[in-house]
């Protein structure tokens, strides 16, 4: 159960949260519409984001689906008329879908795999930045935050359509957050760390996750990410 709270600290706010139907993204998604944000769900599966509507609406907080792959990129331009149609507006968008892809070595990966990866992690978040802009620009006070991880800077063996994807995503935030510096829009990108998701366990299958912390502590990061008092931008967060 959402948790009342007294400080609306994203009262009045629309946000639009990726991969929200599980994981960090569910946990994003209740912390916001606790703290007084429209939330618009957007995951392929129906049914945990219904699951996930009526644990908002029934805490008292507001959310809209939009049942969506975002591996098919060349859709995601019609995601901004939705949006614009039904709010005309949009304050925060948080990138968090993402695909661990498969753990192999560069020459035997599946180069279906490898390019699936990179359209999840990647091409998303570019096809999101170029259609969502206006509005996040509009906005007078827009934030945008995308999650990295750990695996982009570690080169690790057999990681490399993950950590290369994720790579490529902050170079490209950190450009866009150069780009827009001197506007009201604030980019970061926040690497939440080790938390117990499905992700984590698929690739780390034998390891204890009730030694990790759960999504729900990480939430308090993206908040004040996402808050208009927010004034940091072009940073890399550590959630931990």
């Amino acid at each position: 159960m959402i948790k009342a709270v007294t400080q609306q600290r994203l009262a009045g706010r629309v946000a639009l949260v990726t991969g929200a139907s599980r994981g960090i993204g569910a946990a994003v998604a209740k912390g916001f519409a606790a703290e007084g944000a429209h939330v618009i769900l957007l995951a392929r599966t129906q049914g945990a984001l219904e699951a996930l509507d009526d644990e908002i609406q029934s805490a008292g907080g507001k959310a809209t689906l939009l049942p969506f792959d975002l591996a098919e990129t060349k859709k995601i331009g019609g995601i901004a008329p939705v949006i614009a149609e039904r709010f005309r507006r949009l304050d925060i968008l948080v990138g968090n879908a993402a695909m661990l892809g498969n753990l192999s070595p560069v020459a035997m990966s599946d180069h279906k795999v490898f390019e699936e990866t990179f359209k999840v992690n990647f091409f998303a978040n570019y096809h999101l930045i170029r259609s969502l802009d206006p509005y996040l620009r509009g906005s007078d006070a827009g934030r945008a935050i995308f999650v990295t991880s750990g695996a982009a800077h570690m080169h690790s063996p057999f990681w490399s359509g993950y950590a290369a994807s994720k790579a490529a995503l902050e170079n490209m935030v950190a450009t866009y957050a150069a780009e827009t510096a001197y506007s009201p829009l604030k980019v970061n990108i926040i690497d939440p760390g080790a938390v117990r998701t499905d992700m984590r366990h698929d690739a780390f299958p034998g390891e204890d996750a009730t030694q990790l912390p759960t999504p729900e502590s990480v939430v308090e990061r993206f908040i004040e990410l996402a808050a208009p008092s927010c004034d940091r931008t072009g940073k890399l967060v550590q959630a931990a």
